[in-house]
């Protein structure tokens, strides 16, 4: 099996599309888009489709607060409404959320129906989209429902990044910044050289973030070891987005991964992997990029207690992602409490 799905990129992409659908023959081809790609990114696509298939819009709300299994409960009985069968294709157009949510979604109607992701930000292009990864959040608890399975085709348009506010570029831009450190330390040094994030600077790092993850993933599908160190930021991160989640007032997932990949970097200082020198190199080339998030001290044993449910925690044992260095991760590590508290208390202050 190919743990991986194939990724097209531009012009190509449409036409691999189209050379899908002329291949499956669907039965209808479902969009699935927020009230933003509905708006900005679906008319260029429905252009290019090339089917006499019939087709259906569903339309979701964005944001990390609607990925849930209410909205999938809403968007089955929408799907069983239309009667959409199995022979129809999903078309997923958007960010993290939606891509995530749509092929879970896909998955599970029907036992199964195809889909195609079309990420439309930077963080669904070099991340979420790609992998096979779905899911959706249960309460506030990040991804806690869902499961692995491909989508038939990846299609990355980095115009679709010209519809994106500068924090939605700097949240995806996080997830590079975390390929650089945990696999490839001349990307790192690429990356903390680029002083424009605009679309046409970041291609080539998108191209290069995708590549590591692919060799992550078709070595390791279901992170039963290796593919686990993508998840390096992520155990902190994942907390803290949660914590802010359950408050009412949500951040940005690559704002919680930029506070993860600073605080984990301490952890692995003082564990005895990264050494201080590269501590400080990367604390300070994302404290240059993201806002400190209004943290207290006295939140930390909510956000320990969202670190619990942690999917990578094994006996009870917080496991994280760790630096030996620059390029390099290790995965599995145990931290105690105490130095996870430190860590952040530091980063608070």
């Amino acid at each position: 099996m190919n743990f991986i799905n194939p990724i097209y990129y531009g012009v190509e992409g449409i036409k691999e599309i189209n050379k899908y659908i002329q291949s499956y023959h669907p039965s209808k081809i479902v969009f699935l888009v927020d009230e933003n790609t509905h708006e900005l990114c679906y008319p260029k696509i429905i252009t290019e489709i090339e089917s006499s298939a019939e087709i259906e819009i569903l339309e979701i709300d964005s944001g990390e607060h609607n990925k849930n299994l209410y909205i999938c409960i809403n968007l089955w009985e929408a799907l069983t409404e239309l009667k959409i069968d199995r022979k129809a294709l999903l078309i997923n157009v958007g960010g993290g959320v939606l891509t995530d949510m749509g092929g879970f979604v896909a998955n599970c109607y029907k036992r199964g129906i195809p889909f195609i992701n079309i990420p439309t930000t930077l963080l669904a292009m070099v991340d979420a989209s790609i992998g096979g990864k779905t899911g959706v959040d249960l309460g506030s608890h990040k991804n806690q429902i869902g499961n692995f399975v491909l989508p038939q085709l990846v299609h990355v348009d980095v115009g679709f990044l010209t519809t994106l506010p500068t924090e939605q570029i700097l949240s995806g831009f996080a997830e590079i910044i975390k390929h650089g450190l945990i696999a490839d330390k001349k990307y790192w040094e690429e990356i903390i050289r680029l002083d424009d994030r605009n679309p046409d600077y970041l291609e080539p790092l998108i191209k290069t973030s995708i590549e590591i993850k692919k060799k992550v993933v078709s070595n390791d599908f279901t992170e039963s070891g290796l593919r686990k160190i993508l998840n390096f930021g992520h155990t902190v991160g994942h907390a803290v987005e949660s914590f802010f989640l359950e408050n009412n007032t949500p951040i940005l997932h690559g704002e919680g991964v930029a506070m993860g990949m600073i605080v984990e970097s301490y952890i692995s200082m003082k564990k005895g992997f990264l050494s201080y020198p590269e501590y400080e190199e990367i604390k300070l080339y994302i404290s240059s990029l993201y806002p400190k998030l209004n943290l207290k001290k006295d939140y930390f044993d909510d956000i320990f207690s969202f670190m619990q449910n942690d999917k990578k925690n094994v006996n009870r044992e917080i496991k994280f992602v760790l630096l030996e260095k620059i390029g390099q991760a290790v995965y599995d590590i145990s931290v105690e409490k105490e130095l996870i508290k430190e860590a952040i208390y530091l980063y608070i202050e």
